[in-house]
């Protein structure tokens, strides 16, 4: 028995595996961004522009406030950060609005931001009108830098009016004194005059330096801010940034398609490529059979004997002649089946049986799918006696259920009526009779049988054929149901010639190589039959529930 050990479903996607879905993607990619950077594009066109204009201010800090170094770095970033969040309040804006004759200023239109690492304040002011967005950025330095100040020096104000009052008295007094000196002269008189004139002038003198250091304290204490530069009229708006809104938008189109491309694949398990099959399954890809077209009861290979996908058909038929190579028993039963319907497991029969005869070999084809047959109506054939007849009537053997078909040495035993009990029927030894039967005339019999998973007719016959061919549709099977009919056969040992990849798109990034070549070759020297013009061929191959190929 083979080894039933398959490789762990682990794959890791490589830069080669990004490309290819990136190229087979391109065209939905470069679309959706183009869609989204035209959309983005013709809003932006439409949307009002916003200018935006900054000042920006020195906080100069009281020298006083601290005396350490770091209590002095502390207190400047404290300052600054309070100064920044007051320039926002709606008592600032409001008087700005009154200054600039506005019913209001939008706070959201106004930031202050402090400038890391230094004394300043960024102040932005924004507006659809550029000259109102510098105003307005002006004008609130303005009103703060003197607000700030009244807020600070209300302590002093008193104490200044007060000594300014008495100095203003004293200087009076002292005026009066001198009159009254000058005007005096009786000595005693004069004397007193003096002394009370010196004891204003000194009275004076504390005054003054009273107000000196009141003022000094002022300028010692208080914090102020300085304009640094003013805001310039803007030229260039802020926003929308049509071009950078128009690429990045593109960007995030092609962005976004290419993450749901790899989310999709990512998720998507079924069989991919050839190159999974030989790594994950351990079995060799005997062929790659294109979409192709063609009409009912009318084969390709019988049709369009040198198209390139009867040229695949006819690879499949030598690389399952070599995989017979070294056999117990020489290769002469075929069983085709698949893991599951609508694989073109019928398709691939057939056409392998007519480029077998072609090759002049005498072959026969035996419908054993009695649930759903379709070899009859793929070669043109009538149903009305089959393999059913032939158990019914063993004395008869194959007379009358044995039909030529169009191609030489090509007979085809159809299904005939649909019996209710076919996997008895497969697995009994009337059916083994009945192959040997066919034997005895063919060189090749080749049976189309159900699918393994759905039923269990095709593991009933599995003693009674020496190879089994598996047909697996790209994009349809899946891995785990792969595995699991391989895993299934083997265990029956079933000896699996191994796997043609049907029904496959050559075009996508995957077979780019395989449908270059084929392309270019077809496109050279033609079809073969020179009566008839060249042509580009296209491959395409649909499948309806029943295996026959649609028009």
């Amino acid at each position: 028995m083979q080894n039933l050990e398959f490789e762990q479903p682990t794959e890791t996607f490589g830069l080669n595996r990004y490309l290819s879905l990136a190229w087979h993607w391109a065209w939905p990619m470069l679309l959706v961004g183009i869609l989204a950077a035209g959309a983005t594009y013709f809003v932006s066109k439409r949307t009002t522009p916003v200018y935006q204009a900054t000042a920006t201010m020195l906080v100069n800090v009281a020298p006083a406030s601290t005396t350490s170094s770091y209590g002095i770095a502390v207190s400047s970033s404290q300052i600054t950060t309070t100064y920044a969040q007051m320039l926002t309040k709606s008592t600032m804006l409001d008087e700005v609005a009154k200054e600039l004759g506005l019913p209001k200023v939008d706070p959201a239109s106004v930031t202050a931001q402090v400038i890391t690492g230094a004394q300043l304040i960024s102040l932005t002011a924004e507006s659809t009108d550029p000259k109102l967005a510098a105003d307005i950025a002006n004008t609130l330095f303005n009103v703060f830098k003197g607000q700030i100040v009244d807020m600070q020096t209300v302590g002093f104000t008193v104490s200044v009016n007060q000594l300014q009052s008495q100095i203003t008295a004293m200087d009076q007094q002292i005026n009066k004194t001198n009159a009254d000196l000058a005007a005096a002269t009786d000595p005693t008189e004069i004397n007193s005059l003096q002394a009370l004139l010196a004891s204003y002038r000194q009275i004076y003198a504390n005054l003054q330096n009273n107000l000196n250091q009141v003022q000094l304290s002022i300028a010692q204490t208080t914090s102020s801010v300085v304009l640094v530069e003013a805001a310039a009229i803007p030229e260039v708006p802020v926003r929308p940034k049509t071009k950078q809104n128009t690429v990045l938008a593109g960007l995030f189109g092609i962005l976004l398609v290419g993450g749901v491309m790899f989310g999709l694949d990512a998720l998507d398990d079924t069989i991919k490529s050839p190159e999974e099959i030989t790594r994950k399954l351990g079995l060799p890809v005997l062929a790659v059979v294109s979409h192709f077209e063609t009409e009912e009861g009318l084969p390709i290979t019988e049709d369009q004997p040198r198209s390139p996908v009867s040229e695949a058909f006819r690879s499949l038929r030598t690389n399952v002649q070599f995989a017979g190579v070294g056999l117990d028993k020489p290769l002469r039963t075929i069983l085709v089946t698949s893991p599951n319907p609508r694989e073109g497991k019928t398709t691939v029969a057939v056409n392998l049986g007519i480029v077998l005869a072609q090759n002049g070999r005498r072959v026969s084809i035996v419908d054993a799918d009695l649930r759903r047959p379709s070899v009859h109506r793929q070669l043109g054939l009538k149903n009305l006696t089959g393999l059913s007849q032939v158990f019914v009537q063993a004395e008869a053997g194959l007379n009358g259920s044995l039909q030529q078909t169009r191609t030489a040495n090509l007979k085809a035993v159809t299904s005939g009526s649909l019996p209710p009990n076919p996997s008895e029927l497969l697995g009994s030894q009337r059916m083994g009779a009945i192959l040997d039967e066919l034997k005895a005339s063919s060189e090749f019999v080749i049976l189309d049988t159900p699918p393994v998973l759905a039923v269990t007719d095709a593991a009933v016959m599995l003693p009674m054929v020496e190879g089994v061919l598996l047909v697996m549709k790209p994009g349809y099977t899946r891995l785990a149901t792969a595995r699991q009919c391989i895993e299934q056969l083997r265990r029956m040992g079933a000896n699996i010639l191994g796997v043609a990849l049907n029904d496959v798109d050559l075009r996508r990034s995957r077979y780019s190589y395989y449908y270059y070549n084929r392309e270019h070759y077809y496109h050279s020297y033609g079809d073969g039959n020179d009566s008839k013009p060249k042509k580009k061929f296209r491959f395409w191959v649909n499948l309806k529930p029943d295996g026959k190929v649609k028009k």
